[in-house]
């Protein structure tokens, strides 16, 4: 099945609906769009790009970003989306590695990558060189793609080392769109499917939902995420759907608290991506109302592990916030997406009972087909069918996925395992903490201890006294922050995740102790 196929589709029976937008304003219909994106191919194909080619797209959202997606599926070549957040030398580094024969970009970054990465094509989609690749000759026919060939490489953000290149396929894509339809949302005709997130992520994955239901595509005039603009597209377009991390939703929620927007004309926020804590995953709802849907996956098994559903998250709403089995739902990743199967597995790796912690794994049809020219990392992943994600986690009796962290994040004290996002959700609940993050420190008396960086909301002092004591109030003795760091920020990479490793590095935590300065502030 060739992705370009939906495309297609949607133009035959849809070819006056709009499709593409750029802000509020459209630009093309369905049929606009196949007749841009076939332009695109032919010009692609005269200009040598065959199947199989990797072709890579280096830029903010836009609306020909999916034009030019659309163009390379169409004639067998691989997608490459880079996130535009990358710097220069990150983005050559993914070029060289995935082979890519050409490379989308823009005005700003086409000479640095031009001289970075000398044998991929550099096409500026704003110069003269796209132009040209806008072909007078006839679209070609679409490739017969397989359900099993290389359709999207997806690097992964690489918190621990070079990313590495996730093979996925039209099989894959399927598997995601029927567990989407049927766990997520059922995106309808009228939906505007807003890409404020990266398109070369979940966000641009979400692209075929709403081709193949023939409803809205807007890119934002700026190019990513601004919640201003989020909550003024509400107003002009109606029944706003895009995904969004955590982090974006706390923004999302502080502007609409500002201009008292109680968020009409957002239908449904898909959040995932990230620890979406209990405190502000209410705090969202307590703002917008029940518009929200909880996913979670890796590029590995492209959003598709579990579902919090909408109608989860209304249950909860409805039960109070003080209700114990609500919360304890409210504050994890849902139930098994109908595609996929997944095991909390122990050091044996044999299944845990309920309640137990152990490593999540996961199969079924959208685990990808393996990494890009690394069988080994491939075979280290993927075992026995399972793919191994080193994300941990335990299953309720019910079967509700509560995340705690990734294996390599817990922290060992005195011989028992502590779950840093249990601190985590626990500081978040004081008034004055904006962001945390929990890491281990060496202690040669305890193995580990607990220290806490800490943001504050503006404005705000804490001191260390006053968050043990509130500490005291949420979670055991022993789990509490021995030290806290107090930050103006923390470190997160390109995709917004908290880079932990840097945060250990910052202060001295990779190896022996630090010294923190455990005043107010």
């Amino acid at each position: 099945m060739n992705p370009a196929r939906w495309l297609e589709r949607a133009a035959l029976l849809w070819p006056d609906r709009p499709a593409l937008f750029r802000g509020a304003e459209p630009v093309l219909d369905y049929a606009g769009f196949n007749v841009r994106a076939g332009s695109l191919a032919a010009g692609l194909a005269a200009a040598g790009i065959a199947p199989g080619d990797r072709a890579a797209l280096f830029l903010a959202n836009r609306t020909d970003y999916l034009v030019a997606m659309q163009a390379v599926w169409r004639i067998g070549a691989v997608a490459v989306p880079v996130n535009a957040k990358l710097h220069e030398k990150e983005a050559a580094y993914i070029l060289g590695h995935s082979g890519a024969a050409l490379c989308f970009t823009d005005a700003d970054h086409a000479g640095d990558l031009a001289a970075l990465a000398p044998e991929t094509r550099i096409v500026d989609m704003d110069g003269p060189d796209f132009a040209a690749l806008i072909s007078d000759a006839p679209a070609p026919p679409l490739h017969p793609t397989a359900q099993n060939d290389l359709v999207w490489l997806f690097y992964t953000s690489g918190t621990t080392g070079r990313p590495k290149g996730v093979m996925l396929t039209p099989a894959n894509i399927q598997a995601m769109i029927m567990s989407y339809f049927a766990d997520v949302d059922a995106a309808v005709a009228g939906d505007a499917k807003v890409y404020a997130a990266p398109m070369s992520h979940g966000a641009g994955l979400y692209q075929f939902i709403y081709l193949i239901c023939g409803a809205r595509h807007v890119a934002p005039a700026s190019g990513g995420f601004d919640s201003d603009e989020i909550l003024d597209l509400a107003g002009q377009l109606n029944r706003l759907c895009f995904f969004a991390a955590p982090t974006m939703v706390r923004r999302l929620v502080a502007a609409a608290k500002a201009r008292s927007h109680r968020g009409e004309g957002i239908r449904t926020i898909v959040y995932g991506g990230g620890p979406m804590y209990l405190a502000d995953i209410r705090d969202a709802m307590d703002q917008f109302g029940p518009r929200f849907a909880q996913i979670y996956g890796q590029g590995e098994t492209p959003m598709t592990i579990t579902a919090l559903t909408r109608a989860a998250h209304v249950e909860a709403m409805e039960a109070g916030w003080d209700d114990a089995m609500h919360a304890r739902r409210l504050a994890s990743v849902g139930v098994a997406q109908a595609g996929s199967e997944f095991a909390v597995l122990g050091p044996d790796e044999k299944p845990l009972p309920p309640g137990e912690i152990g490593e999540i794994a996961v199969r079924g049809p959208s685990v990808m087909k393996g990494y890009w020219n690394d069988p080994a990392a491939t075979a280290s992943a993927i075992r026995d069918g399972w793919l191994h994600t080193g994300d941990m986690g335990a299953m309720d009796e019910a079967g509700f996925l509560t995340l705690h962290d990734r294996s390599k994040d817990v922290i060992i004290s005195g011989g028992t395992n502590i779950y840093p996002r249990e601190v985590e959700e626990a500081l978040l609940t004081h008034p004055v903490v904006a962001q945390v993050s929990v890491i281990g420190r060496p202690d040669p008396e305890w193995g580990e201890i607990v220290v806490a960086c800490v943001v504050l909301e503006p404005g705000t002092t804490a001191d260390v006294k006053t968050l043990d004591a509130h500490c005291l109030t949420q979670i055991a003795r022993f789990k509490r922050p021995k030290d806290y760091v107090w930050l103006e920020d923390l470190p997160k990479n390109a995709y917004g995740k908290v880079l932990k490793t840097e945060l250990r590095a910052q202060h001295g935590l990779a190896g022996g102790v630090a010294a923190f300065d455990l005043g107010h502030r």
